[in-house]
């Protein structure tokens, strides 16, 4: 059991670096710094340490299936909607 929990909290911080870096491409190099921000806000859910603050706080713990379907729909909508690639060309260039 111990295992299963390290491996889904390195999944959870993974999946909570990589919208949260979605986030920052689409705030700082697209041009709709509203859906950057509200990706950023919503990769909070992945990270442990917040999961333990509205736990503790709440009492209420999102489930599993709620951040699952909430990851495919950033991540369609960031490749979809928002132009990832284009955006992470933006930035490529600015270095």
């Amino acid at each position: 059991m111990e295992k299963t929990l390290q491996i889904g909290s390195v999944v959870s911080w993974l999946f909570g670096f990589l919208f949260l870096a979605i986030g920052f491409i689409n705030t700082f190099w697209g041009n709709d710094a509203g859906y950057g921000l509200f990706i950023i806000l919503l990769s909070f859910v992945y990270f442990p340490p917040m999961t333990d603050i509205l736990r503790e706080s709440t009492g209420f713990s999102i489930p599993l299936a709620a951040k699952v379907i909430l990851g495919i729909f950033i991540i369609w909508s960031a490749l979809g909607v928002a132009e990832l690639f284009d955006k992470i060309d933006l930035m490529l260039l600015d270095f």
